[in-house]
């Protein structure tokens, strides 16, 4: 099932992309950024196969790539904090958010916010989601936008050169990331059912009375 899936993401992509060149790789990869499921893992290696054929400069389309990133990240940043945050701080108790999760968000974000900007554009499937938090904590948008295109732009030139390298032959690629993919997504259904039997056995427990005299 996953191998079909793809199989038919890389046709349409590789589609996409000989339809309008480097416009496509910036299309599709905000795609991706903006927290919808279409992997890069999949856009610039088949971008690479293009460069290879002498279809795509290799600098301009990891450029492409990068830049692409950048503008999927603002929109999901912009949902984030001008929708998402709103909506958590009334709403948040009902999908196990409460304040003070979100006043520890707003502190790794204020202390970590830099780095989790650049490195989590350089891990398979949290790159796809991780505009959206630093936009709810409110992340500055300046050095937000600088460390994800930079993170960005790096995880470009080397999912494009492999495509350069592999050519038509993707197949080992497509093994390789449903593995990771796989690990990475064990460990965030792990923590998510954490995270909900965590709020879950805190609403259990009894409120303790204020004491007498």
């Amino acid at each position: 099932m996953f191998t079909e899936i793809i199989a038919f993401l890389a046709g349409w992509v590789k589609s996409l992309l000989e339809a309008f060149g480097y416009g496509g790789v910036v299309l599709a990869m905000a795609i991706e950024s903006a927290c919808i499921p279409l992997p890069s893992e999949v856009i610039m290696p088949a971008a690479g196969v293009l460069v290879a054929q002498g279809q795509m400069n290799f600098h301009l389309a990891a450029f492409a790539g990068g830049v692409g990133n950048l503008v999927g990240s603002w929109l999901a940043w912009a949902v984030g904090a001008y929708g998402g945050r709103p909506f958590l701080e009334r709403y948040g108790r009902y999908v196990f958010m409460s304040a003070h999760d979100l006043e520890l968000a707003d502190r790794f974000f204020a202390r970590w916010g830099h780095a989790a900007s650049f490195w989590g554009r350089l891990l398979p499937v949290v790159r796809t989601f991780i505009s959206l938090p630093a936009g709810i904590s409110r992340v500055p948008l300046l050095p937000f936008s600088v460390y994800t295109l930079l993170g960005s732009w790096i995880w470009s030139y080397l999912f494009l050169w492999v495509g350069v390298r592999l050519g038509e032959n993707l197949e080992p690629l497509r093994h390789w990331m449903h593995r990771f993919d796989f690990v990475i997504g064990v460990i965030l259904v792990v923590g998510a059912g954490w995270w909900i039997r965590r709020h879950l056995l805190a609403g259990r427990q009894p409120v303790s009375s204020p004491p007498v005299g």
